[in-house]
């Protein structure tokens, strides 16, 4: 797992979660370029919460669905309720998010053709 995400699960309060870490050196590269193409999009973890719903929401439906996410100014945090399914989910998730950070132009080809889709904050 590359060192901008770090999933856990946590039976005391029963869920599993992802946490994407923007501020770490390369998704941080990433998030300027982004706001480069698209200037409503500065990419803190609220932009990138919209960003990965849009995206998710568009391209793996299966993923987001029963997701909840926290986002603050370094980290999107995303969360399901601990269970088999759900650990799936996750792990699913981690691969998307490691695809979308390894192949960036995926992220701005997205940002350029569907930025004025997305809910910028």
């Amino acid at each position: 797992m590359q060192e901008y995400l770090k999933l856990s699960s946590d039976k005391k309060f029963g869920s599993v979660s992802v946490r994407f870490y923007v501020s770490q050196d390369k998704v941080a590269t990433i998030g300027k370029k982004i706001t480069e193409i698209n200037p409503e999009a500065v990419m803190t973890g609220h932009n990138w919460e919209a960003l990965l719903s849009y995206y998710l929401d568009t391209h793996h439906p299966e993923v987001s669905a029963g997701m909840g996410s926290d986002p603050d100014n370094k980290n999107y945090v995303a969360y399901y309720k601990l269970n088999p399914v759900n650990e799936k989910k996750a792990e699913k998730l981690v691969e998307i998010l490691e695809d979308l950070v390894e192949n960036e132009n995926k992220l701005y080809e997205l940002v350029k053709n569907n930025g004025d889709e997305i809910d910028w904050e």
